[in-house]
């Protein structure tokens, strides 16, 4: 397992790298069968008596029945808000939700209670964040790693935008729960567990020639939750209690690590951005949308065949590189060449995702070559941060051409 919560706070009270570390709001991390058990005593202990309950018809079903239930023993005050899904049954992070939960959740409840996967987490952390009230975190799917973040990226007129709003107070993982999963949101987890491998070198990659902020210390923890995942991939694809464990528990650490950090650095790079891209395409076009874990999954070896081949291929050239006066590229340019070296192919990537049941290509999540070749040159632009792939956009690409 992980680190605790008091012995990350230690590390990164004694980090050196001159970044502001933040101290990690989470009062208590429950991961263990039939942990909301174990619910209504917080409850209790934080004088919490009147509880919102969000959920969506599955996730009430997966375990806010059962939330309520525990509550409802211990004569705390529940209510329920079901969020309404869209045209193609799903519940969209967006401002029709948005505004369904502000006005469901009543003003007087004590404390906001999220019973779901990311999109309700997100949507809980925003409007529970905008009524000035804290969350708890009841998982129903080892799906993401943003249970325990604070980012909430919603979408906002077709955009999707990341808004820093608060992390739970507390999360109740209830082994059981997460193994009732369907196998394809325990392959979503590991695939957004998986896209860490770009992420990091697109974090170290915008350190060394952008300045962007970066921190060892926090990027380990982030790499040891990955290789956590990666050294247990048999055992996370039986989808047994252990495995299911192992997987949660490395989605909780890379969310510490994001808070301790206080940004989304070590965990979301170029496959993100492209993963969003695809997201609002999709939205724009009204098509079902696909687990954000599983076009993680995809785009993270969307990302490595392009960073070991054309970005790779452009650093290998001297006289590219040269003729260019790319400064920052030239004094980094062999930290850069082993940071995409610890990529993992492609296909290596492919082949573990489908290990775990996961869909593995973008035909298989629906996406067409010319929204992959699309994303490829504007996904770059959704966020502002300095991945390889705005590198090869804003520069390579074009200078390429002109030689």
């Amino acid at each position: 397992m992980g680190k605790s919560i008091p012995e990350l706070t230690r590390l990164a009270n004694e980090c050196t790298c001159g970044n502001k570390h933040y101290n990690i709001p989470i009062e208590k991390i429950e991961i263990s069968h039939n942990a909301i058990h174990a619910l209504p005593a917080f409850l209790k202990t934080k004088s919490f008596r009147k509880v919102s309950i969000v959920v969506d018809e599955n996730t009430y079903a997966a375990a806010g029945q059962k939330v309520q239930a525990e509550l409802s023993k211990e004569n705390i005050e529940s209510i329920i808000c079901k969020l309404t899904p869209d045209e193609n049954n799903d519940v969209i992070a967006d401002e029709v939700t948005l505004i369904e939960a502000l006005l469901e959740i009543p003003n007087d409840a004590d404390v906001v209670i999220a019973v779901g996967s990311g999109t309700i987490h997100d949507i809980v952390r925003f409007s529970s964040y905008k009524m000035g009230k804290a969350f708890i975190s009841v998982p129903t799917a080892p799906s993401v790693d943003g249970f325990n973040s604070m980012g909430a990226p919603i979408v906002v007129k077709g955009m999707k935008q990341t808004f820093q709003m608060h992390s739970p107070i507390a999360i109740f993982a209830d082994i059981e729960v997460l193994q009732s999963a369907p196998k394809k949101m325990v392959a979503a987890g590991f695939g957004d567990m998986l896209g860490k491998f770009t992420s990091l070198a697109d974090w170290q990659f915008g350190h060394l020639t952008a300045e962007e902020p970066y921190c060892p210390f926090v990027a380990t923890i982030t790499m040891e939750a990955l290789k956590g995942c990666i050294e247990n991939v048999d055992i996370i694809s039986s989808a047994d209690a252990e495995g299911i464990e192992i997987l949660f528990d490395a989605l909780i650490q890379s969310g510490l690590a994001m808070l301790i950090m206080g940004h989304s650095y070590p965990a979301s790079g170029a496959e993100h951005h492209l993963s969003h891209f695809w997201e609002m395409e999709f939205l724009r076009r009204k098509k079902p949308q696909v687990l954000h874990g599983a076009k993680v999954g995809v785009t993270s070896q969307v990302i490595a065949a392009l960073y070991k081949g054309e970005f790779l291929e452009f650093l290998l050239n001297e006289n590219i590189v040269n003729e260019q006066s790319f400064d920052k590229i030239n004094l980094h340019k062999q930290e850069i060449v082993s940071i995409i070296n610890q990529i993992p192919k492609a296909d290596v990537l492919g082949q573990m995702i489908e290990k775990i049941g996961g869909d593995s290509t973008p035909e298989q999540l629906g996406v067409d070559e010319h929204l992959v070749a699309a994303s490829i040159e504007g996904a770059h632009l959704i966020r502002n941060r300095y991945t390889m792939l705005r590198f090869l956009n804003e520069n390579i690409k074009k200078k390429i051409g002109s030689l």
